[in-house]
């Protein structure tokens, strides 16, 4: 299949599996009164996942990876030039999450490396879009040691596109608020059940679930956590045990050095700018007549 025709193909496939969910969460839903449009939702979709994933693609495939490629000979390195397309795209989903498990389970045990995954932590509601709020480093890292190795070792082109699709269908399924029972399945692929038990806030779940696509990585070396019932439903058992930023700049300076931001308010400048969006939203709302909100928004109300 042509590569134009493949992603063309790729890109329907995701948009049916967003509708999907979308229901999916409505129909059976793993927290009861979770909305569409929850806290952070607005980050999550404007600022990670178009606009940083937009300019993270480019500063990683050529800005990294397209220099690597150039400037070495990887010729002798791309043994699975020769291999099907679906050995190869089960060669490097079986390899990256093995990756994956393991960087992820050093960030929680690391008190450097926690400061480039927290912002992942962070949402006190967590759906199918949740996934999507991770810091710039954490996904230069993994996604440089993701698709690097796809281009470098000689795969198909049509690895890339065929991988980005699974990745994202996992992605929004096992943080997606739904129910679901895969029964014996659930020791080979990973549940949302066992994936949002990793983002509530229990310290027993700290160092567990750390799997993305497969679970059994979690039953082999001892760190899955099933206690066989859904976390607590109120906002202290989810997310992070500590003040967080509700900001995108401000969770990344976050990382580097710790602050408060409400008193950041005080200065002028940040309380315009913070209070740009919720603004806008308020004027936007009025403009078309829809139901009245609070003359004044207060920076709490601010998602």
């Amino acid at each position: 299949m042509p590569q134009a025709e493949l992603l063309r193909t790729t890109t329907i496939i995701l948009v049916v599996w967003i509708v999907i969910i979308l229901i999916w969460e409505r129909v059976a839903p793993y927290r009861k009164g979770l909305s569409l449009f929850r806290e952070g939702f607005w980050v999550d979709l404007v600022w990670y996942t178009i606009i940083q994933s937009y300019f993270l693609k480019i500063l990683i495939f050529d800005y990294i990876i397209a220099p690597l490629q150039t400037q070495f000979d990887w010729s002798d390195w791309q043994f699975v030039r020769h291999w099907p397309v679906w050995v190869q795209v089960l060669f490097f989903l079986f390899t990256h999450d093995l990756y994956i498990y393991l960087f992820h389970r050093f960030q929680h045990a690391n008190k450097w490396f926690w400061r480039t995954h927290e912002a992942h932590h962070s949402n006190k509601e967590v759906d199918f879009l949740a996934g999507s709020r991770s810091h710039v480093l954490e996904i230069i890292i993994n996604q440089t040691i993701e698709f690097a190795p796809i281009i470098l070792l000689g795969a198909d082109p049509a690895v890339i596109p065929i991988k980005a699709l699974l990745d994202a269908m996992f992605g929004m399924f096992i943080h997606a608020n739904i129910r679901v029972n895969l029964g014996p399945l659930k020791y080979l692929f990973n549940t949302p059940n066992l994936h949002l038990w990793h983002h509530a806030n229990y310290q027993e779940v700290f160092h567990a679930n750390f799997g993305t696509k497969f679970s059994f990585f979690d039953y082999l070396f001892g760190t899955v956590y099933d206690p066989g019932h859904a976390p607590g439903n109120k906002p202290e058992n989810w997310g992070l045990y500590y003040d967080y930023p509700k900001d995108y700049f401000l969770q990344h300076a976050f990382s580097v050095r710790r602050f408060e931001e409400r008193k950041l308010l005080k200065y002028k400048w940040f309380y315009r700018y913070y209070m740009l969006r919720p603004n806008l939203l308020r004027f936007l709302k009025k403009r078309f007549n829809r139901q009245p909100t609070p003359t004044h928004l207060q920076p709490e109300n601010i998602d």
